[in-house]
């Protein structure tokens, strides 16, 4: 009786450590869960005003907005695809972009007016807020996982 006891503990333990080793990580890739914000980021802030101005405001998606919102679709192919190489120049794509064309915005505003009569909107500042993230993110999923 005792071996039987006994080589059923053995049997229940590698079977415990097997199905340990198989499991995947849970949480996915570090990296991916901060590409999924930066994506929101971008996209909410597409949308919203970028410039105020005395004479009203003047929305993203009424110019470059919209050019930010199809690289925010790709930050969240990104998030989804199962190939890391891609998911990095996903992220870095989206981080370009989300970061040129609002600090275009800006530099164009400051050339033509100067800093009188106008202020940043908070679109522009959460799509500069997603382009940082994403660039972060791609770095995190270009690195990988901490033990790999």
């Amino acid at each position: 009786m005792a071996t039987t006891s006994s080589a059923a503990a053995t049997t229940t333990s590698s079977t415990d450590a097997t199905r340990s080793r198989t499991r995947g990580r849970r949480g996915g890739e570090p990296g991916r869960r901060s590409l999924l914000g930066a994506s929101l980021l971008v996209l909410f802030g597409s949308f919203m005003p970028w410039v105020d101005t005395p004479l009203g405001t003047v929305l993203g998606g009424q110019g470059a907005g919209l050019w930010t919102f199809y690289a925010c679709m790709l930050g969240f192919a990104g998030v989804m695809v199962p190939w890391r190489t891609l998911a990095v120049a996903q992220a870095a794509l989206l981080g370009v972009v989300a970061l040129a064309l609002p600090l275009w915005q800006v530099g164009h505003l400051l050339n033509l007016v100067g800093t009188a009569g106008w202020m940043p909107g908070p679109g522009l500042v959460l799509v500069l807020g997603g382009g940082v993230l994403a660039c972060v993110s791609a770095v995190r999923l270009r690195r990988g996982p901490v033990g790999a």
